[in-house]
């Protein structure tokens, strides 16, 4: 009877939604892969509520329905605790996780050896990042608008 009572006392705590905003636009997938059927396109600042986390997905509810979304999308909005919450939700949570959930991670995986070793220049590419350069005067422009002053740098010697 106890367990009982117990489980009816957490059921809502596992149910609960998160509400969160899209930072930028995105879209809702079917399943939590990049490859995945997309099932709406979701503009920045949509309103969504969090419902379950899996890897860096996360499954939201939204306007056009349910799907999922790379965690790093959403922003968690701040104090969206309801007056006479308890602080249970978050108990629980340290509980069974041993964390409160407030954590991102993210990774980069970097060259081997034998990659930069057999590293070949690609003309295109290059080409590509020559329509990136800004010339003297553009450089000089963008940086009075914004109140920046030149400074002399000395370059790191090897």
């Amino acid at each position: 009877m106890k367990r009982l009572a117990l489980l009816l006392f957490l059921l809502p705590l596992l149910a609960s939604a998160e509400p969160a905003n899209v930072i930028r636009a995105t879209e809702l997938k079917q399943q939590p892969a990049t490859d995945s059927a997309t099932l709406a396109a979701l503009p920045e600042n949509a309103a969504v509520e969090a419902l379950e986390r899996k890897g860096g997905w996360t499954r939201v509810k939204t306007s056009s329905g349910e799907g999922w979304v790379r965690m790093l999308v959403l922003r968690y909005k701040p104090g969206t605790a309801k007056a006479g919450d308890s602080g249970a939700k978050e108990i629980y949570n340290v509980a069974r996780t041993g964390s409160s959930g407030t954590q991102t991670t993210t990774g980069v995986r970097g060259l081997s050896a034998e990659q930069i070793a057999n590293a070949q220049p690609n003309p295109a590419e290059m080409n590509k990042l020559k329509a990136f350069a800004a010339d003297r005067g553009t450089a000089s422009g963008f940086a009075a608008e914004g109140s920046l002053n030149a400074k002399s740098v000395e370059y790191p010697t090897p």
